[in-house]
């Protein structure tokens, strides 16, 4: 029989009422491992009514018993974490130890929000006038809405909907159509941890369902992390109906190799961040410019021998360097970038595109690629590819190098390679991107620093979790009371000071 993948809403499941079933792949095998129900218009607006209806009880809860319950979703997320790591990885493809990593960033989250009370201080002064004191408060929104990708179907989730509930909001998130069976766990969860029903709802669907959801009147503030395109769409869209949005897009991040940098650290720093994850994450590093040719030779001749070793197969066989792409749409996709480079100009070293996994040779795996003297007019270079493409960009100078990271439209994350200190001092302060990690390939903040790129790659003020999540989830109140002691007063006609 096969699986269904139902709705999560005001507490429990609930089937999908339309028919409308959209298949779900094991990226190994190629082959339908269930199905996915996607809501109708009845069953988006009874997630809505739920949200809404559970709101003032939950905001009125104060932050510590909400904390008690994340404190009790963390214990359960740990103690799951095999079971989520196995639902990831046969609806994703990702290597089981890759998906257990992005679980404990998750948990990295969980955890720093269970400090809530303290998080939500505000700040008082006395006496701002004669008798005259004032104090800020930070309060809920209301119905806050996440929308997630399909490449952290646990990690991203959580990082959209626990700040906005431990804040005193209520959401509803639809995961990716994808791989929807552990953002649905995760609901489960946080209700056997004592998350009232309705505080958190999940609803499964395509762009029918965002757009009904982005625009519905109920809907106070919406997240959300997808392409360029997508996220650009979401942005204007919910603002222009009337709602707080931040929306997180793509990337193409660049590693810049100085010639003092230690070559041999790099090679293996820029296999793990380019091709780990099947580089299917907005913090890959996919370009890696060279600062020199000498610099460039010396970097390509080791990754095509690593790069042609790369040991791929299914995601839940141990020793894998990689495992197969999440559909094969979107495997035919990052080819068809492949042979666009071919087709540009740029020197394809390695070429991925032809591989067969014994055993598993209708799932949706590629190869590792590597392109070399790639130019900053490229497609290749300048589109984000979503896949296991690395590409080198030679140039002959640290201010040419920077120069590159900064006119690319694309401003997520950067990282540079170098024992120069002062080269690192410059490059953190001028370059023009919102992550970046000096000798760190992948320069992912941790929670209590904020997550967030700058130019194409986000739209909206503030950054993912730690105090700027909590600034989005909450609207700030600032009250100024005076009380008086008997004494008589009178009118005054002009500006208090």
């Amino acid at each position: 029989m096969t699986t269904i993948v139902h709705h999560f809403i005001n507490g429990q499941g609930v089937a999908g009422k339309n028919n409308h079933l959209s298949p779900l792949y094991n990226p190994a095998t190629g082959a339908v491992a269930g199905q996915v129900a996607f809501a109708s218009t009845t069953e988006i607006e009874e997630a809505i009514k739920s949200a809404k209806n559970a709101f003032r009880a939950w905001s009125l809860t104060p932050s510590i018993k909400r904390a008690r319950v994340l404190f009790k979703f963390k214990e359960l997320l740990e103690q799951n974490i095999e079971k989520l790591a196995e639902l990831v990885t046969k609806e994703h493809g990702k290597l089981l130890e890759d998906a257990k990593g992005s679980i404990l960033r998750g948990i990295e989250l969980v955890e720093f929000m269970c400090g809530i009370p303290n998080l939500l201080k505000g700040s008082y002064s006395e006496n701002v006038g004669t008798d005259v004191d004032s104090y800020t408060v930070r309060q809920p929104l209301g119905v806050c809405v996440g929308i997630t990708p399909f490449n952290f179907p646990v990690m991203v989730p959580i990082w959209l909907m626990i700040p906005a509930i431990a804040c005193g909001n209520t959401f509803i998130l639809k995961p990716s159509e994808k791989d929807p069976s552990a953002p649905l766990f995760l609901a489960e969860l946080l209700h056997q941890a004592g998350l009232p029903a309705g505080v958190l709802n999940v609803i499964h669907g395509d762009k029918t369902a965002v757009d009904l959801l982005i625009k519905h009147p109920d809907v106070v503030a919406v997240n959300a992390i997808g392409s360029t395109p997508v996220a650009e769409y979401i942005y204007k869209t919910a603002v222009m109906h009337g709602k707080r949005a931040q929306t997180f897009g793509g990337a193409k991040n660049h590693g810049v190799v100085m010639p003092d940098a230690e070559i041999d650290r790099v090679v293996e720093a820029v296999l793990g961040a380019a091709y780990g994850s099947a580089g299917e994450r907005c913090m890959a590093l996919p370009v890696v410019v060279a600062v020199g040719d000498k610099v460039a030779d010396a970097l390509v001749k080791p990754l095509k021998k690593r790069v042609e070793a790369l040991k791929i197969g299914p995601g839940h066989m141990s020793g894998m360097d990689m495992g197969p792409l999440v559909t094969r749409e979107h495997l035919e996709r990052v080819k068809s970038y492949v042979d666009l480079g071919v087709k540009e100009g740029a020197n394809l070293i390695v070429d991925g595109r032809g591989l067969k996994v014994s055993g598993y040779e209708n799932g949706f795996f590629m190869g590792g690629c590597l392109f070399d003297h790639v130019t900053s007019e490229m497609r290749i270079y300048r589109e984000e590819v979503f896949g296991p493409v690395l590409c080198v960009v030679r140039v002959k100078d640290f201010e040419s190098a920077l120069r590159l990271v900064n006119e690319h439209e694309y401003g997520n994350g950067t990282a540079i390679f170098t024992q120069d200190g002062n080269i690192a001092r410059r490059f953190t302060h001028e370059v023009q991107v919102g992550m970046v990690g000096v000798n760190v390939p992948i320069p992912v903040p941790v929670a209590y620093h904020s997550f967030g790129g700058w130019k194409h790659s986000v739209f909206g003020d503030v950054g993912l979790h730690a105090e700027q999540g909590v600034q989005f989830y909450t609207k700030l109140k600032t009250v100024t009371e005076r009380w008086f002691a008997g004494e008589k007063s009178e009118a005054h006609y002009f500006m208090p000071s």
